[in-house]
């Protein structure tokens, strides 16, 4: 993906790199850039350094090298200019919950020196948007797990920040909560505000966000469109449901990894511009009636794995 101008970008970074004490190398030189108005998903697996990124981005950690801008704005010469543009709401709880979200909301933004006329009407707003207003006087500590997830949100809304940085936002939250949060996730990045989010949920990932960065020990693996790099993958798998019981051999399909499950069920791997009408052929000409099938996995699923598997480097190499 080329590089974005920085002053154009809403992120940017530079050769950034962090060595914490004792030696352990975070980050090893990453750059990254984000456009204005993007959804943008940062993945990798635990430990990889998207921690660390955050952490720097939010001004959390001090960087041991490298260059961070914000819309342009130079986080290491100009903090307190470069804070004022993103909100981040962490994986963690982190406000009072024997507080009000109402009250949370508008002590949040007295922080950030919103007058408190301001800061009543954008709660107001915010709350509702998170579907929480309902809530607005009822103590934090009662609401459930997804309304205390969207409250982060909320809150993290009311300095009305250009970048808003999303870490496991969902985490913890069952599928349905987990769809409306995308809903809000979606309005607020149609309404302008550039999103950067983290998650370990792959289908939230490809649902939500337009480009992606994979970073994998300290490095910055596969970045691009996300339609271009899913596009990339050569492979399809199947799960095949079977009619009877399979027989103790399978035909085999020259170019497919064809695997039993179970006396019922095959793992199909194939090219994906192979002809699947071919599979069900030898399967039928085998004796062996397909009752149903269905994809494997979702393809984002694949795509990390090859590049943050055991065999990385050469998943690498097939999808450069």
């Amino acid at each position: 993906m080329s590089p974005i101008p920085q002053a154009d970008a809403a992120l940017s970074v530079r050769d950034l790199r962090k060595t914490y004490d004792g030696g352990v190398e975070a980050l090893k030189g990453i750059s990254l850039d984000v456009a204005p108005g993007d959804f943008f998903a940062l993945l990798g697996p635990n430990g990889a350094g998207k921690s660390t990124l955050i952490g720097i981005i939010s001004s959390l950690v001090n960087k041991t090298s490298g260059e961070v801008r914000l819309f342009g704005t130079d986080l290491h010469a100009s903090r307190d200019a470069a804070m004022r543009l993103i909100g981040l709401v962490p994986q963690e709880l982190n406000f009072n919950f024997f507080e009000k979200p109402f009250d949370i909301l508008v002590n949040y933004a007295g922080f950030y020196g919103i007058p408190r006329t301001e800061a009543t009407v954008r709660a107001e707003e915010e709350l509702r948007r998170a579907q929480l207003w309902d809530k607005a006087t009822t103590m934090s500590r009662t609401l459930s797990g997804g309304m205390k997830r969207r409250l982060m949100i909320a809150r993290a809304m009311m300095t009305r920040p250009r970048l808003l940085i999303l870490d496991e936002p969902t985490a913890g939250v069952d599928i349905e909560i987990r769809r409306g949060m995308w809903q809000t996730l979606k309005e607020i990045n149609a309404a302008g505000t550039t999103i950067i989010l983290t998650t370990h949920y792959l289908e939230e990932a490809e649902s939500l966000c337009r480009n992606l960065a994979i970073i994998d020990r300290g490095i910055i693996v596969e970045q691009g469109p996300m339609r271009l790099l899913l596009s990339k993958l050569d492979v399809e798998g199947f799960i095949f449901d079977i009619d009877g019981t399979l027989p103790a051999t399978l035909p085999p399909i020259e170019g497919t990894t064809l695997v039993a499950t179970d006396d019922h069920t095959l793992d199909l791997d194939m090219p994906r511009a192979m002809d699947l009408n071919r599979v069900f052929a030898t399967l039928d000409g085998a004796g062996i009636r397909v009752r149903s099938m269905r994809t494997k996995s979702n393809r984002l699923e694949e795509l990390f794995v090859r590049m943050t598997g055991p065999n990385a480097a050469s998943q690498q190499e097939k999808t450069a």
